[in-house]
This record gives C-alpha cells, structure tokens and sequence, in this order.
C-alpha cells in the first residue's frame, strides 16, 4: 500500500539509512535495506567487536556516532531490546537528526504511542515498526510491519529487498500491537512448551507426557527450546510488553508474565555458541531464582 511521501522523498529514490545497533537482526534489516538500493550506515560508538562483524556482514557502512550518523541519514531505524527503546529515542531527538525516525522494536502499541509523542514537536517523523520473522538475510522470510503518516516513505525505501515491508494503516501503535499479537503466539507457546516439559520432569511422568504427545513432536518443543535458549534473555522483556498489550485489551496478563518468568530462568546461556544439553535446560528451568 503507497502512501504520500510528506518529507520530500520520492518513490524510488534511493535513501541514506541508519540502522541502530545492528544486532543480528538490526544487521539483517541494513543488508536488506542496502540490496534494496540504499546506502546505509551504522554507529560504532561503544559498540562491541560483535556488533562490528555483523555490521561488515551486512557491508554497512561506519559512521563514528550518532550525531554523524543523524546528520548524515534520512531515515533511522531503532532495532534494539525493547527496554531500551525509549533510550534510543531520547538520544535521536536530542541529535541532530532531521528525517523519519521507525521504532522497529518489540514495544507494546501503549509504547509506541508515549515514545512517539516525545516526537510531536520535532522535526522528525516517527513511524511504528513491528518486525515478525527471522533475521531477515532470506527473501520472504520476514516482514516488516508499518503504521503512522510516513510509513508509505519506510515502505517504499526497503521494497525490493528481502525484507518485506507491509503498510498496516496512518495510526501508532497499529505495527506495535501486530509484531505482540504474533509473538504472543511464536513465543508464548514456546515459554509454556518449556514449563509443561519441567512440570513433568519435576513429577517424574516425562516418558509419560512423550507418550501422549507422541516422539516427534516432543523432540520437536525441546529442540526448539535448546535452539532458542541463548536468545531467551531478549524474550523476556518482550514478554513483559506483551502482557502489558494484553492487559491494555481488558485481558489477562499472566500467561506472559508467566513466559517471562521462563525466559529469566534460562539467562546463563545467553549468546550461547551452542545449543545446551536438554537436561541442563530443565535444571535451570526448575531452579527457583529472585528476579
């Protein structure tokens, strides 16, 4: 879906577009926005060599910091943990930066809507983003969902890329409450795949459980319960902003809030090399733990 482009830019045109930071996924979204003929750029100010190795993955370039980057850029996109999305924000609007700001974090609609009107007397544009899928390095394999006045502009910057960019409608928060409806699901029933698994182990009717469910598809849940576990740190907050979109909707929040409980458990292994051990994996997961 086109929209009109407010600030200036015209369909096709090619943009300068940074991307902050890139982690795996942020990397993703810049090698799509470059494949789509863009230049684009990154700040390695107090980044890590990580964060640097994905960012020459995805051939972006370097800029010193943010305030080259937002003099440098036309449009800025945040892909960070969704609790340090308003941190990102604060720090764009007091840069130098003039142009279409997209929040493409895991952020409930509430979120956005409060982070976006600390925009309202700028000169920046804020769009909501709400990216579902995986790091998007395959074409069609992910999408990045679109709300506010210039989400036409966003779209229209990443088409052709493999990144797939989807114009929802003009209001925010309407991308934030889809990327929160899809992983409550996606990783929701991960989190409750995790805790049914320890449950058994705890009472000692696992074989049981495998049974009922069938081989395949319980080594199924507890491979992608190994495969996820060094990303679980990330899931956590998520979960926390999903529960507050659900609780904003008149419902109950503690499914999510359970999920978040789950992830927490399973934080020693973040950034893990490798999938750990199912049995370590139920250890952890039934190890009471202060928050």
């Amino acid at each position: 879906m086109d929209r009109p482009l407010k600030v200036g830019f015209e369909k096709g045109q090619a943009l300068r577009i940074g991307i902050l930071h890139p982690g795996d996924m942020g990397a993703s979204v810049g090698h799509s926005a470059r494949l789509a003929g863009n230049e684009v750029w990154w700040s390695s100010d107090g980044r890590s060599a990580r964060t640097r190795e994905r960012a020459q993955r995805a051939r972006l370039n370097e800029c010193a910091n943010l305030d080259e980057i937002a003099s440098r850029c036309e449009l800025l996109v945040s892909v960070c943990p969704p609790q340090a999305s308003g941190e990102v924000a604060a720090a764009v609007l007091d840069s130098r930066f003039r142009g279409v700001f997209v929040d493409a974090n895991a952020i409930s609609p509430e979120r956005s809507r409060s982070i976006s009107a600390t925009f309202d007397n700028s000169r920046i544009a804020y769009v909501d983003g709400g990216i579902v899928g995986p790091a998007a390095w395959q074409a069609g394999s992910t999408r990045l969902y679109l709300s506010g006045a210039e989400a036409g502009t966003v779209a229209n910057a990443f088409a052709g890329g493999p990144l797939v960019p989807r114009v929802i409608d003009e209001r925010i928060g309407s991308a934030s409450a889809m990327k929160m409806c899809f992983a409550a699901w996606n990783k929701g029933r991960i989190a409750l795949a995790g805790e049914v698994l320890a449950a058994a182990e705890h009472f000692g009717v696992s074989d049981f459980l495998r049974s009922e469910w069938g081989s395949d598809a319980t080594d199924a849940r507890t491979g992608k319960i190994r495969r996820i576990a060094g990303r679980a740190w990330r899931w956590e907050p998520e979960m926390h902003e999903i529960a507050a979109t659900l609780d904003s909707a008149g419902l109950p929040d503690g499914m999510h809030l359970a999920a978040a409980e789950i992830y927490r458990r399973l934080e020693s292994y973040k950034d893990c090399a490798e999938s750990p051990e199912w049995e370590a994996l139920l250890a952890a997961l039934l190890e009471r733990t202060e928050p």
